[in-house]
């Protein structure tokens, strides 16, 4: 009987979402990759891909967590990566982008985090990592909705911690800023992006946060900056 853990990674098919999951699976988790696209492995870990998931709706939340324990009999962890950005001036901005960034980022978190917990809470124990980001603590130009959405992450991340905690549950999130992406590089070319995050030092950060060298970790807000 495999008696690897089991990670569900939303989100697996972005850059970070692949990274995640490559380190992951490197160091042996037993991985379920899901997104609205299809996500790629060629990993030696045992995975399972899963695509035309939407996280907005509580239903595809619940099939996936019903999915990974059909698959692997078990569900040590979730990494919560589906989200999305956009940079918008407010005199220029609708509700509808706000709207937009609250699906994406909060609603997705919430939906998982929700269908996940009672399976969590029974076999108590179980670990969530969410994807905030550094703008949570402070909007900058063109990002008041993506700051107050991940804003929001980390104040459920919070709240996931404080009222598990006696129950075995760890809940934390991550704070990164730009990330090193063939996108943000595009988005950005004066910029230098050895100054940014690399996703697979991000991924590396998560990997700790899912390790039991991390148990005494339980609600915190975590900044990978790199030199931004």
């Amino acid at each position: 009987m495999n008696s690897s853990p089991v990670v569900i990674v939303t989100g697996a098919a972005g850059n970070l979402g692949k990274a995640v999951a490559a380190h992951l699976g490197s160091l042996g988790y037993r991985l379920l990759l899901i997104d609205l696209h299809q996500p790629e492995w060629e990993g030696e870990s045992d995975a399972v891909s899963i695509g035309n998931v939407d996280l907005t709706l509580p239903e595809h939340a619940q099939e996936v967590v019903n999915q990974a324990w059909e698959y692997f009999g078990q569900i040590d962890a979730v990494v919560n990566i589906a989200g999305g950005f956009v940079w918008e001036r407010q005199a220029e901005s609708s509700l509808d982008t706000w709207n937009t960034q609250y699906a994406m980022n909060v609603q997705t978190t919430v939906n998982m985090c929700q269908a996940i917990l009672p399976q969590f809470q029974d076999q108590q124990s179980g670990v969530i990592v969410n994807i905030g980001a550094a703008a949570a603590g402070k909007a900058a130009e063109g990002m008041g909705a993506y700051s107050a959405a991940k804003s929001a992450v980390l104040r459920l991340t919070e709240a996931l911690a404080a009222e598990n905690k006696h129950l075995g549950i760890r809940a934390n999130a991550v704070l990164p800023s730009i990330l090193d992406t063939p996108a943000n590089r595009e988005a950005m070319p004066d910029a230098d992006p050895a100054d940014w995050v690399a996703p697979d030092s991000l991924a590396g950060v998560i990997g700790f946060l899912l390790s039991d060298v991390a148990r005494d970790i339980n609600g915190a807000g975590i900044p990978v900056t790199g030199r931004v």
